[in-house]
């Protein structure tokens, strides 16, 4: 039987992902071309923010899945709940993230700063591997730099803030890529609709689903790597109008 590949191999190909994309114009085309409810015009957006989508060596719980990409089990990424008391997306999973601040030196450093806010996060132990092209978005007026990076030294996360987080926990990649787990989710309001793609994240993380920004973002990745694997997208999940 071949050796599982390791974890650290994913680096390699998340650090050629970044360099790949570093100056194209989009991360997630769909979103410029006017393809569901929520596309828009960078031009339009008047909000700069970041986002850190951090991916590591799991602490312990490996997936059971067995990935058909040449994937380890142990491989994770970084993400939170919301307050449900929260009047924006309160429950939504979400990377850590947010707003540029006056003093933030760039998209990176906005980023790293919202991390350690939320999460406890020790940026110390973290290699950035680059920036992806900023994806704008509708609803919030938002956009939004996805800032790539390894958990070269990990630590110890937690919620910090419960009036911001209700959750903060390290999902195994392999469990995100399960077809089992995969959906594909439907929101309606006022009139219109909006797809996008899904995650159901496993009780060993509390239970969670994934979905807009942040699924989008994850699904983008996954797929550009050649990680995706096949699943039913007439699946579909309807999620209550907020």
């Amino acid at each position: 039987m071949p050796a599982e590949p390791s974890a650290a191999a994913a680096r390699a190909q998340l650090e050629g992902l970044a360099a790949a994309l570093a100056g194209a114009p989009d991360l997630v085309p769909s979103l410029r071309r006017g393809d569901g409810a929520r596309s828009v015009e960078a031009g339009s957006v008047t909000r700069a923010a970041a986002v850190l989508i951090l991916f590591g060596v799991l602490d312990g719980y490996p997936s059971d899945h067995a990935p058909e990409a040449a994937l380890s089990r142990d491989l994770d990424v970084l993400l939170l709940a919301r307050a449900a008391t929260l009047r924006s997306h309160p429950g939504q999973v979400a990377l850590p993230g947010g707003r540029v601040d006056p003093g933030d030196e760039d998209a990176v450093a906005t980023a790293l700063r919202e991390a350690r806010e939320e999460t406890g996060l020790d940026t110390d132990g973290v290699d950035v591997l680059g920036e992806l092209p900023p994806v704008p978005l509708e609803y919030s007026r938002h956009l939004v730099t996805p800032v790539l990076a390894w958990w070269r030294r990990p630590s110890k996360v937690r919620v910090v803030d419960v009036a911001e987080s209700a959750a903060v926990f390290r999902a195994p990649v392999a469990d995100l890529l399960d077809p089992a787990h995969r959906v594909t989710t439907v929101l309606r309001r006022d009139g219109r609709e909006w797809r996008g793609p899904g995650f159901l994240v496993g009780p060993a993380t509390g239970g969670h689903l994934v979905w807009g920004f942040t699924a989008m973002l994850l699904d983008e990745i996954f797929t550009r790597l050649g990680w995706t694997e096949p699943w039913d997208r007439a699946r579909e999940l309807s999620l209550p109008a907020e």
